[in-house]
C-alpha cells in the first residue's frame, strides 16, 4: 500500500448536490421546491410553529409544565429545630405552627442534624435513619403512619 493509492471505500463519498443545473440533474426547473406557495419563493421564511394563522400547536395545549397536579412539597426539618416545637406530640400540624415548615407542606422529613436533651414523640413524619437512632436514645419514640410514606 501507497499514500498515493490510497482513497475511501465505495459510496463513502457522496457528490455534492447541484440544485437548479438543468433538467438532466432531476433539481432542475423548480429545484425541489415544488410549484409556487411561500415555501417556492426566495424568501420564503415563517418562524418555527407556525400554522399560517391558525392557532399553533404549542398555545392550543394546556400550560402545566412538568409540575404533577397533585403533587406535595416534603420540606426538610433539622432534628435540633424540635427542640423549638412546644408541644407533647410532634406533628405536621405542629411544625406548622411553630413556623418550622411552610403552611402548603404536604409532608416533613427530620434528619440528623445536631443534638436533642429532651425525650420526643414524633407521629406521622419522615425521619432519617440517624435522627431516630438519636431520638431514641434520648427516651423519645417515633411512630411513622402509613400514609406519611
Amino acid at each position: 500500500m501507497e499514500l498515493n493509492t490510497i482513497k475511501p471505500a465505495d459510496g463513502a463519498k457522496k457528490d455534492r448536490r447541484r440544485v437548479g443545473r438543468g433538467i438532466g440533474s432531476g433539481l432542475g426547473k423548480t429545484a425541489g421546491r415544488g410549484h409556487k406557495g411561500q415555501k417556492s419563493r426566495s424568501g420564503g421564511f415563517h418562524k418555527v410553529g407556525f400554522e399560517g394563522g391558525q392557532m399553533p400547536l404549542q398555545r392550543r395545549l394546556p400550560k402545566r409544565g412538568f409540575q404533577p397536579v397533585n403533587r406535595h412539597e416534603t420540606e426538610q426539618v433539622r432534628l435540633v429545630d424540635l427542640m423549638k416545637v412546644n408541644a407533647e406530640v410532634i406533628d405536621l400540624l405542629s411544625l406548622k405552627q411553630a413556623g418550622l415548615v411552610s403552611t402548603s407542606a404536604g409532608a416533613a422529613k427530620v434528619f440528623l442534624k445536631g443534638d436533642i436533651t429532651k425525650a420526643l414523640k414524633l407521629e406521622g413524619l419522615l425521619v432519617t435513619k440517624g435522627a431516630k437512632d438519636a431520638i431514641e436514645k434520648a427516651g423519645g419514640s417515633v411512630t411513622v403512619d402509613a400514609e406519611a410514606n
